[in-house]
């Protein structure tokens, strides 16, 4: 990792824009609501461990390319920096389907401070990258999707769940929750 997503002082913050938002699993100092311009949440990267296996895939999120994306920004303190990174890597780098690195956000509070904070960005040339799916591929892949961290049906409400926490709603993530409720996961 770059240390520029480092403060000074030592501290960290990281960017989080699906299950970090509503599971962080590290000790935080701050969470504020960010953004971030210049890539989007999407649904792109195929699971093949967290919400899927690779005879079943499921449909993680990931930053990509374009546009912008409002998550959480977590303040770690300069104590426990390496180790949040390494639980960090630990936790997303398990196929090495992203790539680390540190982007400038926006954090949503009064004075509209930016920091550099830790992203996960997918790597658009790793063969688990999905690309841009119809809703209905999506919908099919998150319906199989089961891996060691659950059920990917659970993963999406949560994810959509914490977006409105915040007030935020994404059409196509959304359509496809609606397509969810209500309904089990293929796998049980």
């Amino acid at each position: 990792m770059t240390t520029s997503a480092a403060r000074d002082d030592g501290e960290l913050w990281v960017f989080g824009y699906g299950s970090l938002m509503w599971r962080p699993g590290f000790t935080y100092l701050e969470r504020v609501p960010a953004r971030l311009v210049g890539l989007h949440r999407s649904l792109c990267v195929f699971s093949f461990v967290h919400r899927g296996t690779p005879e079943r895939p499921g449909l993680v999120l990931g930053l990509d390319r374009g546009g912008m994306c409002r998550g959480i920004a977590f303040r770690v303190a300069a104590a426990a920096h390496h180790e949040t990174v390494g639980y960090l890597r630990a936790r997303e780098q398990v196929t090495s389907v992203y790539v680390e690195t540190s982007r400038q956000i926006e954090l949503e509070e009064k004075t509209r401070r930016r920091v550099r904070a830790l992203c996960y960005i997918v790597d658009r040339s790793h063969v688990q990258y999905a690309g841009r799916l119809t809703l209905a591929e999506c919908v099919h892949h998150v319906r199989q999707g089961h891996g060691r961290s659950g059920p990917n049906r659970d993963y999406v409400l949560e994810t959509v769940q914490a977006l409105e926490a915040l007030g935020y709603r994404e059409t196509d993530l959304h359509l496809i929750a609606e397509r969810l409720k209500g309904q089990q996961s293929a796998v049980s």
